[in-house]
C-alpha cells in the first residue's frame, strides 16, 4: 500500500510517498514565503499554499511511479483564512499561527481565561485559531466562512467541509472532553453564527480527489505536531518528542485522559483513531528555525548548514532569549521581545550564533521541566525531529541543559510519516496503531556532558534574562 502524504507547513510544503513499512520512496518540497509585517502580523498567500500542495504532491507521485492507495494531509494547526464556500476562492491572505495581531481580542476576554482553560485545555492566547478568526471578521471581511487552512485545502481537493479532531482542539472553540464545538466558546468570540466544519477522526475517509494520480481517497488528516508524535511512536503516557522546525514544539502523550495543565502548557487531542481519542500536553517555542533565519538575515551565517561551523565552543557569557515573536508556554507573553545580553567588545559572531542555539535549547528545557511537573514524574528521554536536529551543537546543548538523552528520529519526514500512518489505518482495518508506526532506532543519541550543577547555573541566568523580557502586565 503506497500513500502520498503531504506535510503543509509554514515555510514549505513537503510531499512523500511511503510504502506499508513506512519506507520513503520519493519526496518533493516546495518553498513558501510567509510575509512578516509590522505589528506582529504574519500572512501567507492561500493560492501559494494550494499550489505548493499540488506541485509537491504531483512531483512526489511522479517520482515514485507506483500506484497510490490514498492521500494524507498534515497541516499547520492554527493558521486561518476566510473563503467563499460556494466558489472555494480565498477572501484574503491566511493569518499564520505566529501572527500576534489578535492580542487585543484575547485581552478583551481575559476575564474568561479560567473558563476557557477549563473547557478547552488551552491558554487564552492569540496563538490559537479563534482569536485570529475574530480578528479577521473585525478587520478584513465578514463574507464567506472562516476556518483553518486544512479545511480549505481539503475542500479544494475533494469538496468536503471538515477538520480533524486534533486541529479542532487547537481552536479555543472545542469542548476538549466532548470533542465537539462548544456554543459558549463560540459566543465568547462572537462566532456563534459561523458555519463550522464537521469534526472527523484522523482515520476517516472524507472524499476522493483526482488532483494527483487517478481517483484517490483523501484521509489521514491531522495537525502537524501530533503527526510527528505518532510517527515517533509516542504511544505510552509520558513519552515525549520535540520538533525543531520554524518553531520548536514539545509534546508529551497523556493517554485517554485530557488532564489540564497546572503549569501553563496546553492540553489537546493527540489524535482520534480506531474510535478512540488520545490526548497530549504541549509547549511551544515560537522561533527556532525562524531565529536561525534571522541570523541569516543579519549576515551572521548564510544558512542553517553553517550553524555548527560558526557557533563558538561556548557563548562567551552571552545569553539569548529568542522571543522574536513573543514567549509562549509557560509565560504566554505575546509582547515579550527577544534579548541578547552579556556582550562585550570581545563578543564575535560565533558567540552570538551559539547564544541563539543555547537560547532555543534553554526554552525547550524549561518546557521539559514543567511537562514533568504536569505528568507528576520527570521526563527521562526526549525524541527529536525536524530540520534543526542536523545541528550537533543544538542537540548537544539540548541534552546538556535538559539533563537527559536526546534521540534523533532517523527520518526528516516525521510529520508526513505520521499522516501516512493515519491513512494506512483508514485503508486497512486489519492493522493496529502500533503496527503502522512500529519501532525505530535513533540516527544519533546525545547524552548530557555538562554536570547538573553547570546546567542549573546556566538555566538560572537564562531564566533571569527571560523574566526581564516580559511586559509589565506579565510580571
Amino acid at each position: 500500500m503506497h500513500i502520498l502524504a503531504i506535510d503543509q507547513g509554514t515555510s514549505g510544503t513537503k510531499a512523500v510517498v511511503t510504502d506499508e513499512t513506512g519506507r520513503v520512496l520519493a519526496t518533493a518540497e516546495e518553498p513558501l514565503h510567509p510575509e512578516y509585517l509590522d505589528g506582529g502580523g504574519v500572512e501567507q498567500d492561500p493560492r501559494e499554499l494550494l499550489g505548493s500542495v499540488l506541485t509537491a504532491g504531483r512531483r512526489a507521485a511522479a517520482e515514485a511511479g507506483v500506484p497510490l492507495a490514498g492521500v494524507a494531509l498534515a497541516n499547520q494547526g492554527e493558521t486561518v483564512l476566510a473563503w467563499d464556500r460556494r466558489t472555494g476562492e480565498p477572501l484574503g491572505p491566511a493569518i499564520v499561527w505566529q501572527d500576534r495581531r489578535a492580542e487585543s481580542v484575547t485581552a478583551a476576554r481575559s476575564g474568561s481565561s479560567a473558563r476557557v482553560a477549563e473547557l478547552t485545555g488551552l491558554v487564552l492566547d492569540p496563538y490559537f485559531s479563534a482569536p485570529k478568526m475574530r480578528w479577521l471578521r473585525d478587520h478584513r471581511t465578514t463574507g464567506g466562512v472562516v476556518t483553518t487552512t486544512d479545511t480549505w485545502l481539503v475542500h479544494q481537493l475533494c469538496g468536503a467541509f471538515v477538520t480533524d479532531a486534533s486541529t479542532a482542539s487547537r481552536s479555543l472553540l472545542l469542548d476538549l472532553d466532548a470533542v465537539s464545538w462548544n456554543a459558549e466558546l463560540l459566543d465568547l468570540f462572537g462566532l456563534g453564527g459561523e458555519e463550522l466544519p464537521e469534526i472527523v477522526a484522523s482515520d476517516a475517509v472524507v472524499g476522493t480527489t483526482t488532483a494527483f494520480s487517478g481517483e484517490l481517497p483523501v484521509t489521514g488528516l491531522i495537525v502537524d505536531q501530533q503527526a510527528a508524535l505518532l510517527a515517533e511512536n509516542c504511544l505510552d503516557a509520558g513519552t515525549a518528542k520535540c520538533t525543531y522546525g520554524t518553531g520548536a514544539f514539545l509534546l508529551a502523550q497523556l493517554g485517554d485522559v485530557a488532564a489540564r495543565s497546572k503549569t501553563g502548557l496546553a492540553t489537546s487531542v493527540a489524535w482520534r483513531l480506531r474510535g478512540e481519542t488520545r490526548y497530549c500536553v504541549d509547549g511551544q517555542v515560537y522561533t527556532a528555525a525562524s531565529a536561525v533565519r534571522w541570523l541569516c538575515d543579519l549576515g551572521l551565517i548564510t544558512g542553517a548548514d553553517q550553524l555548527d561551523t560558526v557557533a563558538a565552543a561556548d557563548p562567551g557569557g552571552v545569553l539569548c532569549v529568542p522571543a522574536l515573536a513573543g514567549l509562549a508556554a509557560p509565560w504566554w507573553d505575546a509582547s515579550a521581545a527577544a534579548s541578547l545580553t552579556g556582550m562585550t567588545l570581545s563578543t564575535g559572531r560565533g558567540h552570538l550564533v551559539r547564544a541563539v542555539l543555547d537560547g532555543i535549547a534553554a526554552q525547550v528545557a524549561a518546557l521539559i521541566t514543567v511537562t514533568g511537573d504536569d505528568l507528576g514524574t520527570p521526563l527521562t528521554r526526549l525524541r527529536a525531529d525536524g530540520g534543526l536536529t542536523r545541528s550537533r551543537v543544538l542537540m548537544q546543548a539540548q541534552a546538556d541543559l535538559a539533563q537527559l538523552p536526546v534521540d534523533v528520529y532517523p527520518s526528516p519526514h516525521a510529520t508526513a510519516l505520521g499522516a501516512a500512518a493515519c491513512a494506512r489505518l483508514a485503508l486497512d482495518p486489519t492493522v493496529s496503531i502500533a503496527d503502522v508506526v512500529g519501532g525505530w532506532s535513533p540516527a544519533a543519541t546525545y547524552e548530557p556532558v555538562w554536570s547538573a550543577d553547570r546546567a542549573a547555573e546556566h538555566l538560572g541566568r537564562w531564566h533571569t534574562a527571560a523574566r526581564a523580557t516580559l511586559t509589565k502586565e506579565s510580571v
